[in-house]
């Protein structure tokens, strides 16, 4: 349904706090004895006062408490709920600033809530719940906390700034021993995860009485079911107030697909050897890699499953990080000739275990056991996959168990050390030995011109040829390998402008692994080499959908920023390249920015981007630089061009 825009102006005179309406909405009856498993964290929420009717804002303001230790009550209060928007992704690229950011955030949030009559009831990492006298009075707050956050968020980097979603209900809450809990609490936790970062979401009930009152503009949402709630709760957004940067479809809690959907995690080394780490890591994207293949699922791809490496984690919060329903998580010992891998199956928006499962074997039997484990999560989770899907994807890139041992060594050195040199040895030694190994061919093309794509020096002669002939070997091997597919159209792309095979290569690696990022991050770049801009976009918001975590995303950020100015839609070309400049200040993202800010007339950021240019490269000229934007079409690389020449740069 599309939303309906309401207007409501102020009714005359200066706002007011009003008084809470007899208004409930959505509510049902508990179940059990513990009070506290009905809150959305599992746990109480410790209150400050108590008290049996509404009072008077003075009189929630004064601390008074009015329940003994045993005694429940009941009373109508308007619910307050805050949180922040991709708070792990902050605190996994960032701990120390973020915590710093969100301490600067929080005293202006506890201030505002004061200054509105309102009470803190519970904190709890980056989640605020405060409790109001009044609906018109949390509104208000809420509305003036997200436009103070939006000012101390002005010169932050769009990937740094902590942007607040906040839920406003008025609702019945049950209160005991001052702890609050209760449906109340429950849907206004909910409005909090339907709104977008720097918005605000009210129920209803909460509509109703701050609609005449209040100058602002609501957009109706519709009726919302929501977890744990049996009623559909009526939702009105209140219009964005915060600029959070160029719309990606990641915010904080993404929807869930309409196919089932998966995470798999990285799998525990439990070889006390932290050699064997890699191979942990390649059985993990082994069966991500697998599982992708599968039209029928939707899975999330492995730069977004390994950023929870390492970390203790809470499977609830990967499946709404994530937007996935079902999480794999595992681990793999290798001692001697012998390999034991474990594996559990979550169902992570209900909290339970599908299956756990053990499979021991020599290290011979690696792939079976990869074969069998893949089987079973498939079956677990989709009840329409083909048998010719499952028989497709039992086709491995390589049955050399050394040469595999190789691939997933160099693929560590590449990844985590950038240890280019070794890892391209690697690569050739595998593919030495099993000559139909297309992954290794294609990764050893990509390794040896990776450092100069990233720093705009040029490719020597012979790195190139040698590059493209790795890459036209990927093409004439017979192989369903998406992966190789994929690097090897970007090669061809890039390196050889061969524009036509490349996209022949891109196309069906998305169609082999259509819920593989990295093939979309490929058919996304052939695109912009071929001049299909609407094309490239599709793809990479496809990206960012796959891969909602990864700490690479400048490179979708970056296409972004091209595609739109192929299009002449300069000002949000130039938004994503400034969000990729600040996270991968390299040649490439640099001259995407210039050629976005010149014509829409930022000439400041223009001509501050090229003399970071300038540092990697002093010789650097407008043909260097188109090296660095191909397309086949030329009016765009002319447009390109000129803008270089207007910010100052030779010929």
């Amino acid at each position: 349904m599309k939303p309906k825009i309401l207007k409501w102006g102020r009714q005359g005179g200066k706002i007011g706090s009003g008084c809470v309406g007899e208004a409930h909405e959505g509510r049902r009856t508990l179940q059990g004895s513990d009070p506290s498993s009905h809150l959305l964290a599992g746990e109480p929420l410790r209150h400050s006062t108590a008290c049996e009717m509404i009072l008077p804002a003075t009189q929630v303001a004064s601390g008074q408490r009015m329940s003994d230790l045993g005694e429940v009550s009941r009373k109508l209060v308007a619910v307050f709920a805050a949180d922040v928007e991709g708070y792990s992704r902050l605190m996994g690229t960032d701990e120390v600033g973020t915590l710093k950011g969100l301490t600067e955030r929080r005293t202006i949030l506890d201030k505002l809530i004061g200054d509105n009559r309102g009470r803190i009831a519970n904190t709890a990492g980056d989640s605020v719940l405060a409790e109001f006298g009044s609906a018109v009075d949390a509104v208000q707050c809420a509305v003036e906390a997200q436009a103070a956050l939006a000012e101390a968020n002005a010169g932050v980097p769009f990937d740094k700034r902590i942007n607040f979603r906040m839920g406003v209900h008025i609702g019945d809450v049950m209160v005991r021993a001052g702890d609050l809990f209760g449906d109340g609490v429950n849907i206004a936790a909910r409005l909090q995860t339907l709104a977008k970062a720097g918005t605000v979401c009210i129920s209803g009930a909460a509509y109703d009485q701050v609609r005449k009152v209040l100058p602002l503009t609501f957009t109706d949402l519709g009726s919302q079911q929501v977890k744990n709630i049996d009623e559909p709760i009526r939702v009105y957004q209140i219009g964005s107030v915060v600029d959070v940067g160029p719309t990606v479809e990641h915010s904080g809690t993404l929807p869930l697909p309409d196919k089932p959907s998966l995470a798999v995690l990285p799998f525990q080394n439990m070889s006390g050897d932290p050699e064997q780490e890699y191979f942990a890591d390649g059985m993990a994207e082994d069966i991500i890699t697998a599982l992708s293949r599968f039209t029928t699922l939707f899975v999330i791809a492995r730069n977004s499953s390994f950023t929870f490496k390492g970390k203790s984690v809470d499977v609830r919060h990967v499946g709404r990080e994530l937007g996935v329903r079902y999480v794999l998580e595992g681990s793999i010992r290798r001692a001697g000739g012998r390999l034991r891998i474990t594996a559990q199956l979550i169902d992570a928006a209900h909290n339970k275990h599908v299956w756990a499962e053990r499979l021991d074997g020599d290290i011979g039997d690696i792939f079976d056991l990869q074969d069998a484990l893949t089987a079973k999560i498939v079956n677990s989770v989709s009840l329409w996959v083909e048998k010719a899907e499952l028989e497709r994807v039992r086709t491995k890139p390589t049955t050399d168990l050394d040469a595999y041992e190789l691939y997933v060594k160099g693929m560590a050195l590449q990844r985590y050390e950038r240890r280019f040199e070794e890892a391209y040895r690697l690569f050739v030694q595998a593919f030495t030995l099993d000559p139909g190994y297309a992954a290794a061919y294609a990764m050893a093309g990509y390794t040896l011109c990776f450092q100069h794509i990233s720093y705009g020096s040029p490719i020597p002669p012979e790195v190139r040829s040698e590059a493209l002939g790795l890459a036209q070997k990927v093409a004439t091997l017979p192989h369903e390998d998406a992966h190789a597919l994929a690097r090897a159209a970007h090669i061809l792309s890039f390196i050889g402008q061969q524009y036509d095979l490349a996209k022949e290569l891109a196309d069906r690696a998305v169609t082999l692994n259509p819920s593989h990022g990295y093939c979309w991050m490929s058919r996304g770049w052939v695109s912009i080499n071929y001049g299909e801009a609407e094309a490239a976009i599709e793809c990479f918001m496809r990206v960012l959908r796959l891969d909602p975590l990864d700490p690479h995303q400048a490179y979708a950020w970056t296409g972004l920023a091209c595609a739109y100015n192929a299009l002449e839609q300069y000002e949000t070309g130039f938004q994503w390249a400034m969000k990729a400049v600040e996270a991968h200040p390299l040649m490439y993202t640099l001259a995407y920015l210039v050629i976005n800010a010149v014509p829409a007339g930022r000439m400041i950021e223009a001509r501050d981007a090229l003399s970071k240019m300038l540092r990697f490269r002093p010789d650097l000229t407008v043909r260097d630089t188109l090296q660095l934007c191909l397309t086949k079409d030329t009016a765009w690389l002319e447009r390109m061009a000129r803008a270089f020449r207007e910010v100052g740069l030779p010929e």
